[in-house]
């Protein structure tokens, strides 16, 4: 029984996990809640990821998009773009997968607590960015104001588009939203242009403020500049990394960055830590 406690326990080995409800988003995303088998919880904390895999397919590392304030579930958001992605799209309510984690440092909660909270999400960055908006709405209180910059290539790729207006609806947070571009059979009458457009529309208290950073890499180096420019510390600005993860325990070195691993030490660094890796593009 011991042993089988230990491996129960072990990182290495995946534990079930069973599809509650699996939501189409858009055309390539989709959002899956889960649930550990045998009554157990996740005990993630936001901005972490997971390793998720699927019977006779492989493993592939995927961010947590939801709040550990919330039940005894969990949620993924997944864009179908690899095999084990496209695997999980193929899956339906009542089936299982292997979860293993969660793993990484995720957000410094202690550390935003009474501080106010720029999100800044390109496309599917809002995925694990939505874990610490979801934390931090869950307990308003504890923080000052917050603001979400979300801007995606055009408006059928927006994702969250009921949640983003529940969030409006509640108060609480300050939404911008911006597309790159608007096709003629689309509908849309926001902000057209890159996500950096929407910086001149806010007012940021810069010794109050942290920013929270999760797109393409591209979008970094211009947000980065923007936060910059408005006065707030480069160990104030968090952005998430996704360099080729692969084991989630830094072993196989696919995420190394000179002496530093992304699933261990990160995915969430400071720019300030960034500035100090030569590898790095930010």
């Amino acid at each position: 029984m011991a042993l089988m406690n230990e491996q129960e326990q072990s990182p290495f080995l995946p534990r079930q996990a069973e599809v509650i409800a699996v939501e189409s988003l858009s055309e390539k995303e989709r959002l899956f809640r889960l649930r550990l088998t045998g009554g157990r919880r996740l005990d993630h904390r936001p901005g972490q990821f997971v390793e998720v895999s699927v019977l006779g397919i492989g493993e592939a590392p995927i961010s947590l998009s939801s709040s550990p304030t919330r039940d005894d579930s969990f949620e993924l958001g997944v864009r179908a773009v690899g095999n084990v992605t496209q695997a999980m799209h193929r899956l339906k309510p009542g089936e299982t997968l292997g979860i293993r984690g969660p793993f990484g440092n995720g957000y410094p909660v202690p550390m935003l607590l009474g501080r106010d909270l720029l999100f800044v999400a390109g496309g599917i960055g809002l995925f694990p960015l939505r874990s610490m908006i979801q934390y931090a709405m869950d307990y308003r209180e504890r923080f000052g104001r917050i603001i979400l910059l979300y801007g995606c290539r055009e408006p059928a790729e927006r994702i969250f588009q009921g949640e983003l207006e529940r969030w409006r609806q509640a108060g609480g947070i300050e939404i911008l939203e911006s597309v790159d571009r608007c096709p003629r059979d689309q509908a849309w009458e926001g902000n057209v242009g890159v996500i950096t457009t929407l910086f001149p529309h806010i007012r940021v208290d810069p010794e109050r403020t942290t920013a929270l950073v999760v797109g393409p890499p591209i979008m970094y180096r211009f947000v980065v500049a923007e936060c910059i420019h408005r006065g707030m510390a480069k160990d104030r600005i968090l952005l998430s990394l996704e360099r080729r993860m692969k084991c989630g325990m830094g072993l196989c070195g696919h995420c190394q960055i000179n002496n530093v691993y992304v699933c261990l030490d990160g995915p969430v660094f400071s720019y300030e830590e960034l500035t100090k890796l030569e590898e790095t593009e930010v």
